[in-house]
C-alpha cells in the first residue's frame, strides 16, 4: 500500500479522536466540523479495510484492530510532532496538551504543592491529569503518560523507573502507649497488635507485609481486620492511634521527622516501592514527556 498525504490526514483524525475520547471534541482540535471526522475515519476505515471504533450514541471505543493500529502510529506521530518542533528551531519547547494518568497519592501529596511551578515554567503546555486507582486502558484514554507505584504488568507502554522508595512500617505514639512496641516484624501476627491492610488496584488483594534486610525476606501474616484502598485514610487512622500500617517513605517524612509516627523495625530498611514512568514510544520521548519526566524525578530528590 502506498503511502499519501490523504493517509497521513487520516491517521491524525484518529489519534485525536483517540485522544479527546470523541468525534465532536476531535472537530474542536481540528478545527474541523464532526461530520468531516466522521467522514475522514470513514474513508480511513476503507482504505485499510477495518473498522476503527466500535460508537453508541454515548461512548466511542476503539476495535481490536483500532487499538493496534493506534499503538503502531502512536510513536510515529510523536516523532512528527517532535520533528516539526526541531525544525522550527524551538529543540526545547515545551508545548501542547500533555495527557498524564497518575497515581492518586502521588497526584495529591507528592504533585500537587508543586504543579504550579510547572505550569509556570512551561506556559505554553496544556497539562491533563488524570488520577485513578487502577491504571486502564492507556491507549483508549488517549494518554501520553503514565506515572504509577509498583511492578507494572507487560503492555505495549515503554516501562522506566523513576525512582524507588522504602517500605516502612509505622505506628503512632499513642498506638504504642497502649500496645507497647513490637520487637520483631513476626511479632504483629499476634492478636494483641491491629494491623491495616491496605488494597492492591491491580489485584484486589491486600499487599503482603514484606520485610527485607540483606539477603534475608520476611512476609508477615498479620491477619488484619481491616482493609482500605485509600492511603489518606490509612496515615489517619495509624496517626489516631488505632493500628500499625506500612507506608511510603515518600510522603511521610514530616509525621516522621515531628513525631505523629514513629517507624518501627528500622534493622530492617530494605523493603522498598517503585515509581514508573509509561509511555508509547520506543524512541526519544516529545518534549513535553521529557519535561514532566524530568520534574516528577526533582520531586523525590
Amino acid at each position: 500500500m502506498s503511502f499519501d498525504g490523504r493517509l497521513a490526514s487520516g491517521m491524525g483524525v484518529l489519534s485525536a479522536v483517540v485522544d479527546t475520547g470523541s468525534f465532536v471534541k476531535a472537530a474542536d482540535v481540528l478545527d474541523m466540523t464532526q461530520s468531516g471526522v466522521s467522514r475522514a475515519i470513514a474513508r480511513l476505515e476503507a482504505r485499510l479495510g477495518i473498522r476503527l471504533f466500535d460508537r453508541t450514541t454515548r461512548s466511542v471505543k476503539l476495535t481490536d484492530e483500532g487499538r493496534r493500529l493506534y499503538e503502531d502510529i502512536a510513536p510515529l506521530l510523536a516523532g512528527l510532532e517532535e520533528a516539526a518542533t526541531l525544525a522550527s528551531g524551538s529543540a526545547t519547547a515545551v508545548r501542547g496538551r500533555l495527557r498524564v494518568n497518575v497515581d492518586p497519592y502521588f497526584s495529591r501529596l507528592i504533585l500537587a504543592p508543586a504543579l504550579g511551578d510547572f505550569m509556570a515554567t512551561y506556559p505554553e503546555l496544556e497539562l491533563d491529569l488524570l488520577t485513578r486507582e487502577q491504571l486502564g486502558d492507556l491507549v483508549a484514554d488517549g494518554v501520553d503518560l503514565a506515572v504509577r507505584f509498583g511492578e507494572q504488568p507487560s503492555s505495549s507502554f515503554i516501562g522506566r523507573q523513576l525512582l524507588k522508595t522504602r517500605v516502612l512500617t509505622v505506628a503512632s505514639p499513642a498506638y504504642l502507649k497502649k500496645h507497647g512496641r513490637p520487637k520483631h516484624p513476626t511479632d504483629l501476627e499476634s492478636p494483641a497488635h491491629v494491623c491495616i491492610d491496605f488494597r492492591d488496584s491491580q489485584t484486589g488483594r491486600p499487599f503482603p507485609w514484606g520485610f527485607h534486610r540483606g539477603a534475608e525476606r520476611l512476609i508477615v501474616n498479620t491477619r488484619g481486620r481491616l482493609m482500605v484502598n485509600d492511603v489518606g485514610t490509612m496515615h489517619r487512622i495509624c496517626e489516631e492511634g488505632q493500628a500499625v500500617a506500612q507506608v511510603l517513605e515518600l510522603g511521610v517524612e514530616a509525621a516522621i521527622s515531628d513525631g505523629r509516627l514513629i517507624e518501627l523495625f528500622t534493622d530492617w530498611p530494605d523493603e522498598y516501592f517503585p515509581l514508573y514512568a509509561l509511555y508509547p514510544s520506543r524512541h526519544l520521548p516529545p518534549a513535553k514527556v521529557r519535561a514532566f519526566l524530568e520534574f516528577v524525578v526533582a520531586l523525590s530528590r
